[in-house]
């Protein structure tokens, strides 16, 4: 099995990177976190996940062990796969996963693409005893308030993917409760 890959970043698309290893390139899925951060010609150094079915085999990049063991993690839920697993982890953070995971929040998790009510209520049902929290978290991270998900709603509208909608509510300063107020805020994020 492949367990890292250390080397230079080749070329970047919009779900995958090359990296090149001694003379060799690899290509490599990975969320959509890692992809943004990454330059062609930058060296990279990866925790991968090799996953082999009959006609192929697949390797998933991450960038450290924690997020590499919580893709492991969700792979353990029946009608998870790989893509689902990693589409997961491009939406929200590890600790924003493991809190919704956590405190049985699955309206949390369905708002992720490709992730319907029943799907998120069997992850949460599967994993809520296996992930492990990570101390000195905020409580109310994985929390999506009513504002929120209006905010959500209003940016998916406008033609904003969930993932965009969530990481700009994400960043949004908690004392402003107004959704109009929130939804300015979130569209003000955009422009920088």
């Amino acid at each position: 099995m492949i367990a890292c890959l250390e080397g230079n970043v080749l070329s970047r698309s919009r779900d995958s990177l090359v990296v090149t290893v001694g003379g060799i390139g690899f290509k490599v899925f990975a969320p959509a976190t890692l992809l943004a951060q990454v330059r062609p010609g930058e060296p990279l150094a990866l925790h991968t996940y090799l996953h082999v079915r009959e006609q192929e085999m697949t390797l998933y990049g991450f960038a450290d062990e924690d997020e590499l063991g919580l893709f492991e993690l969700l792979l353990t839920v029946s009608g998870v796969g790989p893509k689902l697993a990693l589409t997961m982890l491009s939406a929200m953070s590890v600790d924003a996963l493991r809190l919704a995971i956590g405190q049985e929040q699955p309206g949390v998790l369905a708002r992720i693409p490709g992730i319907g009510k029943k799907t998120a209520e069997k992850i949460v049902l599967e994993l809520k005893d296996k992930v492990k929290m990570a101390e000195g978290l905020p409580t109310e991270l994985a929390a999506l308030s009513e504002a929120d998900a209006e905010v959500i709603d209003a940016l998916t509208a406008l033609g904003y993917s969930i993932v965009e909608a969530q990481r700009a509510v994400q960043g949004l300063p908690r004392d402003v409760k107004d959704v109009e107020e929130r939804l300015r805020l979130a569209l003000a994020s955009f422009a920088r």
